[in-house]
């Protein structure tokens, strides 16, 4: 199991509640969180006390004096991290919530002393040079499910009801799913993840005197879960079942249905993205979806329908990246 030190540059990722935990909740899948350190506090993220306490979280308060201020904020940053590389053996795996292309050294030294480094940062902050220096890179708009619902109200962080039955079985289909290179887990590896991202986790209150019975009936009940026996080794996977009809897009409903994942964007706090974003989290939601059956030649065009509808305003960055500035 990874080892995690977890770093975040809040002025440069916009952390908001639902984002942080969503971080959090993407390492945790990976492994435990030996370490957490925040950077550039001020009154403006007075809401994520909860889950920094509750996360055990170390502050680094911004001390607004001069021009310097952000760049001590960077030094800080790369300082801490080099000291826990260098003084924690127990620390194999970094992740780093920023897109700033000041860190890419610090990418570097961490990769050769054999460190596994995570990168997370706003598609509009991200450079492509630290994108692509990171062992493993996650844009924080995907972070917390390109497919997501807006839930309406929203609730305080640490503000968790107990887990229903439904909402287990999300929960443990999603971090099956963040398993990139393997099919299954054993059932003992997938109930240590569900605590870490749980701790209040307890098979009982849903009636089960065990894990494993507890799987078997949401396997029975969802059908999402697959349990097999393995020499006495219980391994989980996603139940390989037949998809539901996909959703279409065309040319009567594309409008709606891209001004509705925008307002998830604005919901999250997302006010600019990279365009690759929205076409990958269009093409997740409706997997027949292609510019040219909607009368586009290619995505740009569309995006140009989109800023004469006002749904977005297209914008360039420093890098010469185009840019959606959500309307």
């Amino acid at each position: 199991m990874a080892k995690f030190a977890l770093f975040v540059d809040l002025e440069n990722c916009g952390a908001k509640v639902e984002t942080l935990l969503s971080v959090l909740e993407k390492v945790k899948i990976r492994g435990d969180i030996l370490l957490g350190k925040v950077y550039g506090y001020t009154d403006q993220y007075s809401d994520l006390k909860e889950v920094l306490l509750s996360n055990t979280f170390t502050v680094v308060p911004s001390l607004r004096y001069g021009i310097s201020q952000k760049n001590n904020a960077d030094i800080l940053l790369v300082l801490d991290a080099l000291e826990v590389a260098y003084t924690n053996p127990l620390i194999d795996s970094f992740c780093i919530v920023s897109g700033d292309s000041d860190y890419t050294p610090l990418v570097g030294r961490l990769k050769s002393m054999g460190k596994f480094v995570l990168g997370i940062s706003r598609s509009a902050a991200a450079s492509n040079i630290f994108i692509n220096a990171c062992n493993e890179f996650q844009f924080l708009e995907n972070v917390g499910g390109r497919t997501r619902k807006p839930s309406g109200k929203k609730k305080a962080a640490a503000d968790k009801e107990p887990l229903d039955e439904q909402e287990l079985n999300k929960l443990l289909t999603g971090i099956l799913d963040e398993q990139n290179d393997r099919d299954e887990l054993y059932a003992s590896e997938l109930k240590g993840i569900l605590l870490r991202l749980r701790p209040d986790f307890n098979e009982k209150a849903f009636g089960c005197a065990t894990f494993l019975k507890l799987l078997e009936k949401l396997a029975k009940q969802f059908g999402q879960l697959s349990v097999r026996n393995d020499n006495n080794n219980v391994m989980i996977s996603l139940a390989q079942t037949g998809k539901e009809a996909a959703p279409e897009i065309n040319r009567d409903n594309w409008r709606a249905l891209m001004g509705e994942q925008l307002s998830r964007y604005k919901e999250d706090g997302f006010e600019r993205i990279n365009p690759s974003i929205l076409k990958a989290d269009i093409q997740a939601s409706y997997p027949d979806f292609s510019e040219k059956k909607l009368g586009f030649k290619r995505f740009s065009d569309l995006l140009k329908a989109m800023e004469k509808d006002h749904l977005i305003t297209v914008e360039m960055d420093e890098q010469k990246n185009m840019l959606i500035r959500v309307s």
